[in-house]
């Protein structure tokens, strides 16, 4: 068991990319099969190209997006841009509007449960349904593959003979590039462009979450995928949610799910990972297993026949939950205006004949959140009978945000202007709620903390950092942190900066001996600004922790109870400057013996000793206890003792087998006499501790009936500590 370790993290204040920053070309370098879906073709894909791609595998289907120099926008990730950058990217967002304008691009959403099945038919019904050919391809399926094989190795022929089909199924007029493939299990989503279009696409990130067994397996869930087009951003979710037409609370929670746990990690790590809701448009297709409700199976079946879909549709499931907002809040779904694409009876268009006979339902459908969005169609295909489900599409029509280059240089260079004038009138200034931070009775392990306010009382925003100091390679002395150590300040903002003091194993024995101080000076450096000074002064109480054995064995009283000058001799080299202080050293550090009796006594039979950790409150007292000697006996649960012991021996600055033996250990450690024979060549009182603590082990190897202890788990605790 480890010690308890210190967290720290800093904080930076991101200012928001602009909507053209990162427009970057997809990647060709890699070559793709290219889809032939030309007259000539007839939809036929290179043998050459289908064995390629076989050989990449799924995961090197997507071409990564790269810089172009013809991208001014291109600059702004560039490392060397700082605050400028960020004030740059805020003005570039305000004004977008002035350099950008909206084109239209057409969408062909399709979604497909398949059963599990494999393609038997030409798909060119369903993908080749419009009168001209989409710009873009979204195609999700659901139970790609119901075989054991794919849940619990996700791994199917399928996902290559569905691509294949719905490759050749594509638009006959015009050729296009398979830019992303993700799929968890069965569910899958295949994302095509024109291959003109191809160089626009960037930043492209796929995720998947599962919701499915325990809430995380992949039988039920969604895959998703974000990109940005020309200057939008645009993501598409492909789900399965939760079956049965009684389960709807299921299906809004398995909705929530993907909302909440499904985020993209952009290209600038210092941004944080992106929701589905946060892109200008987003795309929502699958098996949303929503069914209608509180009509028996004649019922629906009549008023089909009547194509009375409009009645029909005010029992479905998910018009009342979008109606209640439980769901989709904020999502467009079109008129449905054809019939419920489940459940059918495999190769027909006959409704279920099995002994279930499942009430006709809208199970697939397809949504969409943003504006300047208009669906053509929406439609079911009733041509497919591979599967119990008809695949549905949607044309969508989607005004994109194209950059005009001249207006975007002539905004650029405006705000590059007003930037550099307000920088030659104003220098970043900030006023410190204090230079002096005081740190009283510090002790091992114990966090202490004082706030630093910084507030900008300069004419522009400014960015700060602790920079270290001349010949130094930190800002600060290791047992202090600033948190945040950098960051940015807006105009008449303020900053709080916790100062703080933690001395943890790897500087508490420099601090025990007195060598070092709570005792620093910190630079507070402003960019395109001045220096600030801080003092931070304080008193260090010596512990146990992380004094040595050698220095332990002369104190019979407790060591916050003997002269810091006393201590500090001790700690010098050679046996006879040590032997000055005291006639007949203990044989063990009193603490040792005081952890040890404590468990001896109370804790034999205690079940996960040295596995399960105590308490940090239990251990201040412990820690306390004994560097005070108040009181008498040790305070905390058995588990908090042997956690304490076990940090004790893991801050001794020398361990009971010393670091200069340890080769030797390694060497001899399947021959007992050798073993033994290293012992003999410890240091009196290492030798002493070492016995001792064995001895104590092998006592509670006596009891590991009730313990549960072993051989192994003692001899791990003992090596790593010892």
């Amino acid at each position: 068991m480890s010690g308890v370790n210190k967290e720290t993290g800093n904080s930076l204040n991101a200012v928001s990319r602009s909507p053209v920053e990162g427009n970057k070309r997809v990647n060709s370098g890699v070559e793709r099969p290219r889809v032939e879906s030309g007259p000539e073709s007839q939809g036929k894909v290179k043998r050459e190209g289908w064995n390629e791609l076989k050989r990449e595998g799924r995961h090197d289907l997507v071409r990564q997006s790269s810089h172009t120099a013809s991208n001014k926008a291109t600059m702004l990730a560039m490392p060397q841009f700082g605050l400028r950058d960020n004030l740059i990217r805020c003005e570039l967002l305000k004004n977008e509007d002035i350099y950008t304008y909206l084109e239209n691009f057409s969408f062909f959403i399709g979604t497909y449960n398949v059963n599990g099945q494999t393609p038997k038919e030409s798909l060119r019904p369903w993908l080749g349904s419009t009168s001209t050919p989409p710009d873009m391809y979204c195609v999700g399926f659901q139970e790609l593959d119901l075989s054991k094989e794919a849940f619990f190795f996700n791994d199917t022929p399928k996902e290559t003979e569905w691509m294949k089909a719905v490759s050749e199924g594509l638009h006959p007029d015009a050729k296009y590039d398979l830019v992303k493939l993700v799929r968890l299990v069965g569910i899958m989503l295949l994302f095509y462009v024109r291959n003109e279009h191809a160089k626009h696409i960037s930043e492209m990130e796929a995720e998947t979450v599962g919701t499915g067994i325990m809430g995380r397996m992949g039988n039920k869930g969604a895959v998703a995928i974000r990109f940005r087009f020309h200057n939008s951003d645009i993501c598409v979710v492909n789900s399965h949610l939760a079956a049965h037409i009684e389960e709807y609370e299921r299906r809004n929670q398995d909705y929530k799910d993907i909302c909440s746990r499904l985020l993209f990690h952009q290209h600038d790590p210092s941004l944080v990972p992106l929701t589905i809701m946060k892109h200008n448009v987003v795309l929502w297709l699958g098996d949303l297993n929503y069914r209608l409700s509180d009509l028996d199976v004649d019922d629906v079946k009549d008023l089909i026949a009547k194509k009375d879909f409009e009645t029909l549709h005010s029992y479905d499931q998910l018009k009342r939950q979008i109606d209640e907002k439980a769901v989709f809040v904020g999502f467009v779904e079109g008129e449905i205006d054809f019939l419920p694409t489940y459940k059918y009876d495999t190769g027909s268009d006959q409704w279920d004949t099995s002994e279930k006979c499942r009430v006709p339902a809208w199970c697939d459908r397809i949504l969409w959140r943003g504006k300047n969005v208009r669906q053509l169609h929406y439609q079911s295909h009733m041509d497919l009978k591979t599967s119990d489900h008809k695949p549905v599409s949607s044309l969508l029509e989607m005004g994109i945000k194209l950059v005009n280059e001249e207006s975007y240089k002539n905004t650029f260079e405006e705000i590059v202007r007003s930037l550099d004038k307000m920088e030659n009138e104003c220098i970043p200034s900030v006023t410190l709620s204090r230079r002096e931070f005081h740190f009283i009775d510090v002790k091992f392990m114990q966090h202490q903390a004082e706030t630093l306010t910084l507030h900008n009382d300069g004419q522009v925003p400014c960015q700060f950092e602790f920079i270290q100091k001349l010949d130094e390679r930190t800002y600060c002395k290791p047992w202090l942190t600033a948190n945040p150590a950098e960051g940015f300040i807006a105009q008449g903002g303020n900053v709080d900066i916790d100062l703080e003091v933690f001395v943890n194993r790897s500087t508490a024995t420099e601090l025990n001996a007195g060598h070092q101080q709570i005792e620093d000076i910190l630079v507070l450096h402003l960019d395109r600004g001045k220096d600030y000074f801080l003092s931070v002064l304080g008193n260090y109480l010596p512990s146990c922790f992380g004094s040595s054995i050698q220095t332990l064995c002369q104190l019979r009283d407790p060591i916050q109870e003997i002269p810091l000058e006393t201590i500090r001799e001790l700690t010098l080299s050679g046996d006879e400057t040590r032997t000055l202080i005291i006639d007949k050293p203990l044989d063990i550090p009193k603490e040792i013996w005081q952890m040890v009796d404590h468990l001896y006594r109370n804790a034999p039979k205690q079940g996960e000793l040295f596995q399960q950790p105590g308490l940090r409150s239990e251990f201040v007292e412990i820690r306390d206890c004994l560097d005070t000697g108040m009181p008498d006996s040790l305070p905390g649960s058995n588990h908090s003792v042997a956690e304490a012991l076990l940090i004790f021996l893991d801050a001794l600055p020398e361990p009971v087998v010393p670091f200069s033996l340890y080769q030797q250990c390694l060497e001899c450690c399947s021959n007992t006499s050798q073993c033994k024979k290293v012992v003999s060549l410890l240091p009196q009182c290492h030798k002493n501790v070492f016995n001792y603590i064995a001895a104590f082990l092998r006592e509670l190897l006596k009891h590991s009936t009730h313990n549960s202890l072993d051989v192994n788990i003692l001899g791990k605790v003992k090596w790593k500590n010892v």
